[in-house]
C-alpha cells in the first residue's frame, strides 16, 4: 500500500513530475484545461448547465401556444408529446401531464402563463424526493463509493465533490481502486496533491478490493471523515468488472456491515434514457443510492433528472452543469423546475 501527500518542499523533479502528470491529465481535451485548473473559478448556476434543455423545452411549448388555443384534451396530448421527447420519459410525461389537468382544473387556470406555472409546480414536486437531506458526518468514516460507466467524468467528479467536502471543514481520503485504467491511479494522485488530500494506491493491476480495504483502515485509524473509493468505469455487460465492485462492497462489509454508507453512481445527462438502464445494472449489483447527473451544460435532456426521481425516488446529490472544477451544484428541486420550464417570453 502507499499513500501519497502533497511533499512540503517539491524537487525540481518532483515539479517536472506533476507538470507532466498535470500535461497528461488534460490532455484529451485542452478546451477543459484552464477551467479545470482553476479551484477557485466562478461556479456556474444550474440555470446556465440547463440552458439547452430549456430552449428546446421552451420552443417547442411555445409551439403548443401560439395564436388562440382551447384547454382541452388535444392540447394536453400536445405537452405529453413535448415532454416525451424532451427526454423526460413516458411515465413521468404520462404523470406529469395527468397532474397538470388536475391543477388546471382546480385553480380554473385559462392562459398560457398560468398552465406553464402549473407545470413548473409539477416539475417541482415530482423532484423533490431527489432533494434529501444528506449527513455524512453521522458516521466516521462515511465510505462513498463512487461508480459508473467509462467516460462520465467519474474521477473529477468525485475531486470536485471532495473539494466541497474540504470547503465544509471536513477531512477526505481518496482511495485509487480504479486499477483497470492505464495512469488512472496517477490522475487521482494528481487531484490528490492539487487538494492536499491524501491518496490510498496500489497500482496498475493491482486487486481493488485490497486497496479499499487498505484505505479504510487507514482512514480509520486517522479519524477521517470522508473515503471517497474511486473506481474504474465499466459496462454491465463486463462480468469480472461487475464482480469486482461487487468484491469491493463485500470486502467493506466484512469490516462494517453498515459500509459502503454511499454508492454514488456518476451519470452523463447526455445519454438520456440510457442512463436509466445502466442504474438499473449497477443498482441490481452494487445497490446504488444517490445519482450526480454530470455533463447537463452540453445537453438538452436535462429531463433526465425527472425520469430518475419518478422511477427510482434516488437522492441526486449534485449537477454537474460546466466544465470548471466549482460547477458543482448541490440539487434543489424547486431551483431546477425553475431553471428548467421559466416562463414564457411574452409574445
Amino acid at each position: 500500500m502507499s499513500e501519497t501527500n502533497s511533499p512540503q518542499n517539491p524537487t525540481p523533479d518532483d515539479n517536472k513530475k506533476k507538470k507532466s502528470g498535470l500535461s497528461r491529465l488534460f490532455s484529451r481535451d485542452k478546451s477543459n484545461t484552464e477551467s479545470a485548473l482553476d479551484l477557485n473559478a466562478e461556479a456556474a448556476t444550474v440555470e446556465d448547465g440547463l440552458s439547452k434543455s430549456r430552449n428546446n423545452l421552451l420552443g417547442k411549448i411555445g409551439d403548443v401556444f401560439k395564436g388562440s388555443f382551447d384547454l382541452d384534451d388535444d392540447l394536453f396530448d400536445e405537452l405529453e408529446e413535448v415532454l416525451i421527447t424532451s427526454d423526460i420519459g413516458v411515465d413521468a410525461s404520462l404523470k406529469l401531464v395527468d397532474n397538470l389537468r388536475t391543477r388546471v382544473k382546480q385553480h380554473k387556470i385559462q392562459d398560457a402563463a398560468g398552465v406553464i406555472a402549473g407545470l413548473r409546480a409539477e416539475v417541482a414536486t415530482m423532484l423533490r424526493p431527489a432533494q434529501q437531506p444528506w449527513n455524512v458526518l453521522h458516521q466516521r468514516p462515511y465510505v462513498m463509493l463512487m461508480v459508473g460507466v467509462n467516460g462520465v467524468g467519474k474521477t473529477t467528479t468525485t475531486a470536485k465533490i471532495a473539494k466541497q467536502f474540504k470547503d465544509q471543514g471536513r477531512s477526505v481520503m481518496f482511495a485509487a481502486a480504479d486499477t483497470f485504467r492505464a495512469a488512472a491511479t496517477e490522475q487521482l494522485q494528481e487531484w490528490g496533491r492539487r487538494l492536499d488530500i491524501p491518496v490510498v494506491a496500489q497500482g496498475h493491476g493491482a486487486d481493488a478490493a485490497a486497496v479499499a480495504h487498505d484505505a479504510l483502515t487507514s482512514a480509520i485509524v486517522k479519524g477521517t471523515h470522508v473515503l471517497m473509493i474511486d473506481t474504474a468505469g465499466r459496462l454491465h455487460t463486463q462480468s469480472d468488472l461487475m464482480e469486482q465492485l461487487q468484491k469491493i462492497n463485500r470486502v467493506l462489509g466484512n469490516l462494517d456491515p453498515s459500509m459502503p454508507h454511499e454508492v454514488m453512481q456518476i451519470l452523463d445527462a447526455g445519454t438520456g434514457q440510457n442512463a436509466l438502464s445502466q442504474l438499473d445494472h449497477f443498482k441490481d449489483a452494487v445497490g446504488v443510492n444517490s445519482v450526480c447527473l454530470t455533463k447537463l451544460d452540453g445537453s438538452a435532456k436535462g429531463g433526465l433528472a425527472i425520469s430518475i426521481t419518478q422511477k427510482y425516488q434516488l437522492p441526486i446529490r449534485y449537477l454537474g452543469v460546466g466544465e470548471g472544477f466549482n460547477d458543482l451544484q448541490a440539487f434543489d428541486a424547486d431551483g431546477f423546475a425553475a431553471a428548467l420550464v421559466p416562463d414564457l417570453d411574452p409574445q
